[in-house]
């Protein structure tokens, strides 16, 4: 019998990369605050089941910790008619307004905004990016699972188990993609790293189970 042995340099960067991949957390309410420290308020509130929810205007809430190379996974649902969306790379743009690139979560089929369809849809990347047409999404106020996979500039957006966009943020088609968007003239935008954020948009909406992986 052959007995086959890993070279000691093999099994230590094994060890090392093994040692330094973070293991995935749970992102509660208390994880975020309004964007000047405060805590959550207003229609933000913790439920069973790792559930946050907002009912009622409660304003955009962001992570207290940055994040740069990562894989962030959650679930989902709208009322009717709703728009809402997890944004990343969310920094304070000019030192005036918290901005990042948006995971669009709407009803595509009745809020006006979803039904322009494209960039606007969901799972786009809102006024940059439309997904896949054949993208899987379930009917308003079913579960929706999503993720966002960012590493080294390359961002890819899931929808229910389906990769429906991937984009290049070093790539020169990124670039023309943000001049013809609405953060053309927003100097710092998605710089590469920031932090996450549930957004309000007056509509009620559910999160469950977000959870977030740093590489």
């Amino acid at each position: 019998m052959r007995i086959f042995t890993i070279p000691s340099t093999v099994a230590f960067f094994a060890c090392a990369a093994a040692l330094t991949a973070a293991e995935p957390t749970t992102l509660r309410l208390e994880d975020f605050t309004d964007g000047q420290g405060a805590a959550p308020a207003g229609g933000w509130s913790a439920e069973a089941d790792s559930v946050i929810h907002l009912k009622g205007k409660g304003g955009s809430l962001v992570t207290k910790e940055e994040y740069t190379n990562f894989t962030l996974e959650w679930d989902w649902k709208i009322a009717a008619k709703a728009n809402n969306g997890i944004k990343y790379w969310v920094t304070k743009v000019g030192g005036k307004e918290w901005l990042g690139i948006e995971y669009q979560m709407i009803d595509d089929t009745a809020n006006p905004d979803g039904m322009k369809g494209g960039s606007h849809a969901t799972a786009a990347f809102y006024d940059i990016k439309a997904p896949i047409e054949d993208k899987g999404l379930r009917p308003v106020g079913e579960w929706n699972s999503s993720k966002v996979v960012v590493q080294d500039g390359r961002l890819e957006h899931w929808l229910n188990g389906k990769l429906v966009g991937e984009v290049d943020t070093k790539s020169e088609d990124w670039k023309e993609r943000i001049a013809a968007s609405k953060f053309k003239n927003k100097p710092g935008f998605a710089p590469g790293t920031g932090r996450i954020m549930l957004t309000d948009h007056g509509d009620e909406t559910w999160f469950r189970n977000i959870r977030v992986q740093s590489k």
